[in-house]
């Protein structure tokens, strides 16, 4: 019986270190995103905590000084987590290899851990096996160190450009606010070279986001800024431009908004947020037809030529933010984002299709809401 338990407890070790170091190589080596459910777990109960710390009615300034923090804290529970599960694995493995009692095999996994080397064995394959902790140990510890300024720079580069738009935009950001500005200060004209902009910053986003998913959860400098609110912004102004603005055709805001519909889309599978992956260019979107016409008439004022049926118009509207409305929505639910018009202050049209934290404590399903099977990425032009 009991050299059945011993290899029970060295195999079950392996097996966690196996497991423990996938989740670190996906997490900072392998270059594309990859689901792990370790990872997956340690996200999902770093957020209920916060949830728990910000509480149910919190005002936006409580919470965003709260959000701050779960980037940073989601990556020291990851590193925590990959540690104390090395600690647990070769626990057993020593115990099973003879090092008796338990407390002198979990004594001697702490120390070899990290190096200090109080504890020793006169077990000859139990000590060598405290040389591949040891270095299991240093490798967690140098990648995160590593891989922090590469995180640094992505999350820097993604928010020059973030700062940039309120420039442009005004704070919060929206898409009104860009096309006005631009028109009164005759840079309508140069509209093109900020599409080609901001189609490179989702391209970077994509990778970088789902490479690095951490990233997702940093959250600007400035409490009023946000990475999903620029995007739903760009989106919004390009999607304007296109359907709505009399101007001689623009292929570059039509790739901005191609490009950034991909980029929220993949970002949500990554996260398990739904989003329509097939939408009907007629499917029902959360900006009313108000809203549009009171955008229309900010628009006109302010200079900018407008198509004289805007009745097509907004169908033409409607037909561009269809592809991204319910993934940008959802993805600002997410992350806590701060209000900004058409992006963060509604909710997807179908309650049952909108993020909430229990969507993520159930386990990922091929089958969206209605039963229908999820598809690949494939938007219809």
């Amino acid at each position: 019986m009991r050299p059945a338990l011993d290899t029970v407890l060295v195999v079950a070790g392996v097996i966690i270190i196996v497991v423990d170091l996938r989740s670190a190589i996906i997490s900072f080596i392998l270059p594309r995103g990859v689901r792990g459910w370790l990872r997956r777990q340690v996200l999902i109960w770093v957020r209920i905590l916060f949830r728990l710390r910000t509480g149910r009615r919190p005002t936006y300034e409580t919470r965003d000084r709260i959000m701050a923090l779960f980037g940073p804290i989601y990556l020291l529970a990851l590193l925590t987590t990959w540690i104390l599960l090395l600690i647990v694995a070769y626990t057993g493995i020593y115990y099973g290899l003879g090092v008796h009692p338990l407390r002198a095999a979990f004594e001697l996994s702490g120390s070899s851990i990290v190096t200090l080397g109080t504890r020793s064995t006169s077990k000859a394959v139990a000590n060598s096996f405290t040389y591949t902790e040891a270095g299991f140990g240093l490798l967690l510890l140098t990648l995160l160190i590593t891989y922090l300024p590469v995180i640094y720079a992505a999350f820097s580069r993604r928010e020059l450009a973030v700062t940039e738009l309120e420039v442009r935009a005004g704070s919060p950001p929206t898409a009104v606010n860009l096309l006005v500005r631009y028109s009164r200060i005759d840079k309508l004209d140069e509209l093109p070279d900020l599409w080609q902009a901001w189609e490179g910053w989702f391209a970077d986003i994509e990778e970088t986001h789902t490479s690095l998913p951490v990233l997702t959860f940093f959250r600007s400098p400035q409490p009023d800024h946000s990475w999903i609110t620029a995007a739903g912004t760009i989106l919004d102004a390009a999607s304007l431009w296109v359907s709505t603005a009399d101007h001689p055709n623009d292929p570059d805001a039509q790739l901005t908004i191609r490009a950034g519909y991909i980029t929220l889309a993949r970002i949500a599978d990554f996260f398990g947020v739904f989003h329509d992956v097939d939408p009907a260019p007629d499917d029902p979107i959360t900006i009313s037809r108000y809203e549009y016409d009171d955008a229309c008439r900010r628009l006109a004022e302010a200079g900018v030529p407008l198509k004289e049926d805007l009745d097509a118009a907004w169908t033409a509207f409607a037909g561009w933010r269809v592809n991204y409305d319910t993934a940008l929505l959802n993805l600002a639910r997410m992350v806590e984002a701060p209000i900004a018009p058409w992006t963060s202050d509604r909710s997807p049209v179908l309650a049952e299709k909108a993020w909430t934290l229990r969507v993520m404590l159930r386990p990922r399903s091929p089958f969206g809401p209605d039963r229908s099977l999820r598809l690949p990425l494939r938007r219809r032009e």
